[in-house]
């Protein structure tokens, strides 16, 4: 039987979570208020590092689920993305609209990726 490795753990969820070769990120939020801009690369750089801990990185990213509290953002979040993802490593990925924790979220990332 697997070990299941939990990062970042508190009483509601893990930021984290390792099973089988396969992390599982939480929902990844930025800086309440900032733009989507700002916060898209807040999230992105979260997820580096906790791809990095969980002994991965962003090539390795199988799925990403991308929630945007406005779907009029979806030109500037995608501009940050795009910037991001190293060429030839695109994941599978679906972006929505939806109505997130606060109202001064603006974007929300959920990963799930490989070790290496």
């Amino acid at each position: 039987m697997s070990d299941i490795k939990r990062i970042e753990s508190g009483p509601r969820m893990s930021q984290a979570v390792v099973h089988n070769g396969t992390i599982y990120l939480a929902g990844q939020v930025g800086k309440p208020g900032e733009s989507v801009t700002e916060q898209t690369k807040e999230v992105l750089a979260q997820v580096d590092r906790l791809l990095a801990e969980c002994g991965s990185d962003k090539t390795r990213i199988l799925s990403a689920q991308i929630w945007l509290a406005d779907m009029a953002d979806f030109p500037q979040m995608n501009a940050v993305w795009d910037a991001w993802v190293p060429a030839g490593h695109a994941p599978s990925r679906a972006t929505g609209e939806s109505a997130l924790a606060t109202p001064d979220y603006k974007v929300e990332i959920i990963v799930v990726a490989a070790q290496n």
